[in-house]
């Protein structure tokens, strides 16, 4: 269910005990159950009314945040999700309620010391497209730096450097002005974007994510969020 995009293997669990899955037309609720791929796995109507009520949430994060849990006296990007810092140009037309904190969770990181887009959801999907094992989705970030790039440093960050021994996949990197990169990812290992940078000789002074799949962090201002509109798809 997962691998076709139904829902997060968390969710799956959940439904298939409910009673809320159906494979070719007979509600199958034992865990474990084994399907063929030439079967038709559909969910419940309830089920589905359930997630589309789910909601994701874009947020401009502030330097001093961590992006889950609260750790090492900081205070978790959730806190900021509150009416009072909602975004004014919010055009999705859901209405706040505190309900839609409960099972918002971060759909990626973004360090401690980085400002930028971090999306928050309830929806397993959603999460899955960006974090899943198989996920393609682009990361765009500008990366202001300290120190000389040479021309084989710059070839070393698009393509040939490794972290934590495993080679890491192609990049995009070029120069947005004399002390700024920009940067192109579609992995996200711990503090990546640093690490590669101090491998090839320059210190990170500033980083900001611009972008996640097809969607721009644009105009919204730090510290504030809106809601993912119906309409918009990473």
């Amino acid at each position: 269910m997962a691998e076709l995009g139904l829902c997060s293997r968390r969710e799956a669990d959940e439904y298939i005990e409910q009673g809320l899955v159906k494979v070719d037309g007979v509600v199958v609720d034992v865990l474990g159950s084994r399907v063929s791929p030439d079967q038709h796995i559909e969910l419940d109507r309830m089920a589905t009314m359930t997630q589309n009520l789910r909601v994701t949430i874009l947020m401009n994060k502030p330097i001093g945040f961590v992006s889950g849990q609260a750790e090492g006296g900081y205070k978790p990007a959730a806190n900021l999700f509150t009416a009072e810092n909602r975004y004014a140009g919010d055009r999705s037309g859901i209405e706040f309620t505190r309900r839609h904190l409960n099972g918002l969770a971060p759909a990626g990181r973004l360090d401690i010391d980085s400002t930028g887009m971090l999306v928050l959801t309830q929806d397993g999907r959603v999460a899955k497209t960006l974090i899943g094992d198989d996920s393609k989705i682009e990361k765009e970030y500008l990366v202001r730096v300290e120190g000389m790039l040479s021309n084989e440093g710059m070839a070393l960050l698009n393509h040939g450097l490794s972290l934590d021994g495993q080679a890491l996949k192609p990049a995009k990197v070029s120069w947005q002005n004399e002390d700024q990169l920009r940067f192109v990812l579609r992995e996200g290992k711990k503090r990546q974007i640093r690490r590669m940078c101090e491998l090839v000789g320059l210190k990170v002074v500033g980083l900001k994510r611009i972008r996640i799949g097809r969607i721009p962090l644009s105009d919204l201002p730090l510290g504030q969020w809106r809601y993912l509109r119906p309409d918009e798809k990473f």
